[in-house]
């Protein structure tokens, strides 16, 4: 299978070498540092040092050149850039991009069958891109629409006629919307098969080989297969889900309880406090993931629980970090430029609180980082405030 990753971050590399021990992959930067590093040194010196990037991995600035012939493209932008990035392959994508029907999109597999049958019957022998089919295109029609049926394959013919499946690995809610990746990503790509892939994964580990497990999230079965087709093998586990709402409500405000972890424990309130916090950030997720159409086993699984206890207790836990130094008194400009990279909780924090407003949920540990990264409350008054609250029912 070839896939293309757009996006040469932390994430964006790791997943890049894993994945080409299978495939063959291009990674695609605008960050000509980035290109250059790996291309002299084989090695992302600002994102990933020390890891080694295999010569397989094809390391492109130009995004077309990316993405040719590829039948799975991966966005490992951070939110705040998922959209200009989406926009720019639409463009690249041009033709192919199928016009929006007034009744909505087709899905996407039907709407392939019905334009290679339709090349069929209409020319005799021209196929969907106007060149002349082999014999028995009819025969070909009917394997397509037979793959289909079973969630096709890495040989599937109809990946001469899609296009490419596309995957988010954004955890976050876009910061002027409240809307979430796939949403964004549906927006700029009609007629694309839209995916993700969350779960606890901290690039550094992926990269090295150690074991892992993620969920690959789509509506679409086929792309959902080829997901962890693409994606389960060597030491990573790749479970499939339908639910993409609650794969992304979970990779997104587990980073937002993160943050909170950090100042509880960088205050010294104690593993007790830990843990009380994890069990009703768990709880403040699910509550916000329902009022979207989520399904609440979602969150008892590795995109729900499994994030959340990693990213909130790690060590490599940016949004971790961040928590910690706001208890030690550090600005949060001070602490986003030490940082480095980018800290999703942080710029997603406020979208979430105003999108839960709107939907008439209580989110009172999130509410209470956002007071805290914007100055309005310190570490201290906003667990006091926690505090404070009435009692309810669990």
């Amino acid at each position: 299978m070839k896939i293309a990753i757009l996006g040469a971050g932390a994430w964006g590399t790791a997943l890049a070498i894993h994945t080409a021990s299978r495939h063959e992959v291009s990674l695609w930067s605008r960050n000509l540092d980035v290109l250059a590093s790996v291309r002299a040194q084989r090695v992302n010196q600002r994102y990933l040092p020390d890891v080694p990037v295999p010569e397989g991995i094809q390391m492109v600035g130009d995004l077309a050149e990316a993405v040719e012939g590829a039948e799975l493209v991966v966005m490992a932008t951070s939110v705040a850039g998922l959209q200009p990035v989406a926009e720019a392959l639409a463009q690249v994508l041009g033709s192919r991009t199928p016009p929006p029907s007034p009744e909505g999109p087709m899905p996407l597999r039907e709407a392939v069958v019905t334009d290679a049958a339709t090349a069929s019957v209409a020319g005799g022998r021209a196929d969907a891109s106007g060149k002349d089919a082999p014999a028995g295109s009819a025969s070909f029609v009917a394997q397509a629409a037979s793959s289909a049926a079973q969630g096709g394959s890495a040989s599937d013919p109809f990946r001469s006629l899609t296009l490419p499946g596309i995957v988010s690995l954004a955890k976050g809610v876009q910061a002027a919307t409240g809307r979430l990746p796939h949403q964004v990503l549906a927006d700029a790509l009609p007629g694309c098969a839209i995916g993700c892939l969350s779960g606890p994964s901290f690039a550094q580990e992926v990269a090295a080989g150690l074991p892992a497990a993620l969920t690959a999230a789509s509506g679409d079965a086929a792309l959902g297969h080829q997901m962890v087709g693409a994606f389960h093998h060597s030491a990573l586990r790749t479970y499939r889900s339908t639910d993409i709402v609650g794969v992304e409500v979970g990779g997104a405000l587990k980073n937002i309880m993160a943050v909170a972890t950090g100042v509880c424990d960088g205050l010294g309130l104690g593993l007790n406090a830990r843990s009380a916090l994890l069990t009703r950030g768990l709880a403040e997720i699910t509550r916000f993931g329902l009022a979207q159409g989520a399904e609440a086993e979602t969150f008892l699984g590795l995109a729900g629980v499994g994030d959340l206890v990693l990213t909130c207790t790690g060590d490599l836990s940016r949004n971790r970090r961040v928590g910690l130094m706001l208890a030690k008194g550090h600005s949060l400009a001070d602490i986003l430029a030490e940082l480095g990279h980018v800290a999703e909780g942080v710029a997603c924090c406020p979208a979430v609180v105003a999108r839960a407003e709107a939907l008439q949920v209580d989110l009172p540990i999130s509410w209470s980082v956002q007071q805290v990264i914007e100055g309005h409350l310190s570490p201290l008054d906003a667990v006091a405030a926690l505090l404070a609250r009435e009692p309810r029912d669990e």
